[in-house]
């Protein structure tokens, strides 16, 4: 899905079962069934573009919260998130597990390898981590995240960068919340004293070459680990 449509799709719990969907036109339509076979289509409203609000909702992770710009109930410590085209508002069971993970360590330096809308460095600068930088190889993810950083009052370091291959700065702390498979190519690479890992299911522990596991969460079939410089 996230080939097929990675400016974004929504992911839907049905029983047993999880339901996929984009909005998108014919074209898009063919590329799904082509992959997963038989799909299902509907029409939906003129303000489709508008109806994806409803689904980012306040989620508090760690000591924060973390909420949509539409949201005007006050609330504790909080960052505003507006994702716009780049993933990430804050409620995914990774995030909010990186988040948690993150929000114990001692506020140092910080790098968030495929930033997204910028939720962990500017959760993490709001947490007083100084620098806070982001990379993302997605060109909408930067400009969301830097303006998400702006909406909360920060001037932060997002770079567009490929952390399979490019130059990474050197920090204390890395936040890799990606897949498994990724996270095994860009660890090696990764300059830090303290590595958190996300964006895999409880099954799954990736093996980081260079670092050992001293730490992990679950939460909703999802997992994170923290991880020390061997």
């Amino acid at each position: 899905m996230l080939a097929l449509f990675p400016e974004g799709f929504e992911e839907a719990e049905r029983g047993e079962e999880f339901e996929l969907s984009a909005y998108t036109d014919a074209g898009g339509e063919a590329r799904m069934s082509a992959v997963f076979g038989a799909v299902a289509a509907d029409e939906v409203p003129l303000d489709w573009e508008e109806r994806w609000k409803h689904f980012h909702r306040p989620v508090r992770a760690g000591s924060l919260w973390i909420v949509p710009p539409w949201d005007e109930k006050s609330r504790g410590d909080s960052i505003t998130i507006d994702p716009g085209r780049a993933f990430g508002t804050g409620s995914h069971p990774t995030t909010r597990l990186c988040l948690e993970l993150v929000s114990e360590l001692e506020p140092t330096s910080l790098l968030d390898v495929g930033c997204g809308s910028g939720v962990l460095v500017i959760a993490a600068a709001k947490l007083g981590f100084t620098p806070a930088i982001g990379v993302d190889s997605d060109r909408h993810a930067i400009a969301a995240a830097e303006a998400n950083a702006a909406a909360n009052g920060f001037e932060l370091d997002f770079r567009p960068a490929d952390a399979r291959f490019d130059p990474l700065p050197a920090t204390e702390v890395a936040v890799a919340n990606i897949s498994e498979a990724l996270v095994a190519a860009v660890g090696p690479r990764l300059d830090c004293r303290v590595l958190v890992t996300s964006g895999y299911f409880e099954p799954h522990v990736p093996h980081v070459p260079g670092f050992r596991t001293i730490g992990r969460r679950k939460l909703d079939g999802w997992a994170a680990d923290l991880h020390a410089r061997e």
